[in-house]
C-alpha cells in the first residue's frame, strides 16, 4: 500500500508552507518512482494571532483553543490507527498545540552539530510548566501543571532508544537534564536516581542555569545528551542553534514524536520558526526549513531513498547563487526559492524510471 502523510494546516503562513511542502513532495516522489498520499486535515487551526485578530473574549478563546487541540489530537489519533507514520504541521497556536503534546506525551528531537561536538537535544513537552490548563477569576489566571513518573521515564527512554540509532556502536554512557527540580520536592530526582540505575546510565539532573554554566565553561564532548524540560529547551534551542549548529532556526525543522501507546510509531515535523503571521500573502517567508522536512518525509516515510542528500544539494547550490528570501539577506520570494530548488530535484532523477506521484486522500 502506497505510505500516506498527515498534513496539518494553521493559519499565519501556514497556507504558503503547506504549497512548499506539497510541490517538493511531489518533486521528490516523481524522481524516486513513488506514490505518495497525502492526508490534509480539514481544519484550518488558529495561530496565536489570528486567535486574537477573531475575538478578544477571554471565554471565547479559551473555547476555540480546546476546539483546535480537540480537532488535531483526532486528526493524529486517526492517522496511528491507519498506520500514517509522519505528519506535517505548520506553525498553530502554542495553547492548543501544547495541550495535545501532554494528552499524546510528545517528546522533540533535534540534532545540532559542529565539527567537534553533537548535541542530541530531547524536549520533553508532554509535562512540566507548558503543559497544564488555565482556569480564571477577574485579574487571575490559574494555570495547573503536573509530573509523572511515567511520562519522565517513557522520555529517558525515547532519549536513550534515539540515541543508540544515532550513534550505533556506541555506549550512552551519560545524560544531562535540564529541570527545575528544586520546585518539587525532591520527588523528581529520586525518579530519575531510579530510572537511571534500571537502564543501566549516569544521569545528571541540574538545575537549568547549572548546565548553561557547563556549557560554557567546559563545553560539549564529541557525544552529547541533554533532555530539557521545556522551558529551558524552548529558550536555549536557538541559543545552541547559533553556538554549535551556526545556523538560523528558520532554516530548520525538528522532529515530535508522540510516546502514547494510541499513537505509537507517529512522528510530527514541523519547522522551527513560527506562524509568522506578519508574512502572510507576501510571498517571502523562509522555505527552506519546509523544504528539509518534506525531504526527511520523503526518505524516511515514504521511500525516496537519498532524498535528504539530493535536497541538500540543491538549497546549497540554490543559495551559492544567492537566491535566498529577505531574512536570510537575499531580494528572493519564497515562490522563487522553491522554484530553484524544484528544478534542480526534478533534473536528479533518472529519466528511465517511471514517474511517481502525490494524490489528495480524505483525512
Amino acid at each position: 500500500m502506497d505510505p500516506t502523510i498527515g498534513l496539518a494546516v494553521g493559519r499565519g503562513t501556514g497556507p504558503e508552507l503547506a504549497n512548499v511542502f506539497e510541490r517538493v513532495l511531489t518533486t521528490l516522489a516523481r524522481t524516486s518512482s513513488a506514490t505518495i498520499r497525502i492526508a490534509r486535515s480539514p481544519r484550518f487551526y488558529h495561530s496565536y494571532f489570528s486567535l486574537k485578530a477573531e475575538t478578544d473574549e477571554i471565554e471565547k478563546i479559551s473555547e476555540l483553543t480546546r476546539q483546535d487541540a480537540d480537532h488535531y489530537e483526532r486528526f493524529c489519533r486517526t492517522q496511528a490507527r491507519l498506520g500514517t507514520t509522519a505528519v506535517f504541521r505548520t506553525a498553530i497556536n502554542a495553547q492548543s498545540l501544547y495541550l495535545v503534546r501532554e494528552r499524546l506525551q510528545a517528546v522533540k528531537f533535534d540534532l545540532i552539530a559542529d565539527q567537534d561536538s553533537s548535541l542530541l537535544l530531547v524536549r520533553d513537552e508532554a509535562q512540566g510548566f507548558y503543559t497544564g490548563e488555565n482556569s480564571h477569576t477577574p485579574g487571575l489566571v490559574d494555570r495547573r501543571m503536573k509530573f509523572s513518573k511515567d511520562v519522565t521515564e517513557k522520555v529517558i527512554a525515547a532519549a536513550l532508544e534515539r540515541a543508540r540509532r544515532q550513534w550505533p556502536g556506541e555506549q550512552v554512557e551519560r545524560v544531562v537534564m535540564a529541570y527545575k527540580f528544586h520546585l518539587l520536592d525532591g520527588v523528581l530526582g529520586d525518579w530519575v536516581t531510579e530510572i537511571a540505575a534500571r537502564h543501566g546510565v549516569e544521569i545528571d539532573l541540574a538545575q537549568p542555569d547549572t548546565v548553561n554554566r557547563n556549557l560554557i565553561e567546559l563545553g560539549l564532548p564529541s557525544r552529547s545528551v541533554v533532555i530539557g524540560s521545556n522551558e529551558w529547551a524552548d529558550i536555549m534551542h536557538v541559543v545552541l542553534l547559533d553556538r554549535l549548529g551556526s545556523e538560523r532556526q528558520e532554516n530548520r525543522y525538528t522532529e515530535n514524536v508522540f510516546l502514547h501507546p494510541h499513537v505509537a510509531g507517529l512522528t510530527e515535523y514541523q519547522t522551527v520558526h513560527g506562524s509568522a503571521d506578519d508574512l502572510a500573502g507576501l510571498d517571502i517567508v523562509n522555505p527552506v526549513a519546509t523544504i528539509r522536512a518534506a525531504a526527511a518525509i520523503a526518505e524516511r516515510h515514504a521511500g525516496c531513498a537519498d532524498a535528504i542528500r539530493t535536497t541538500e544539494t540543491a538549497l546549497d547550490t540554490v543559495g551559492s547563487r544567492g537566491i535566498t528570501t529577505p531574512d536570510l539577506g537575499g531580494r528572493h520570494s519564497t515562490t522563487e526559492v522553491v522554484d530553484a530548488v524544484v528544478e534542480l530535484l526534478s533534473f536528479s532523477g533518472d529519466d528511465d524510471r517511471p514517474v511517481g506521484s502525490v494524490l489528495a486522500v480524505d483525512a
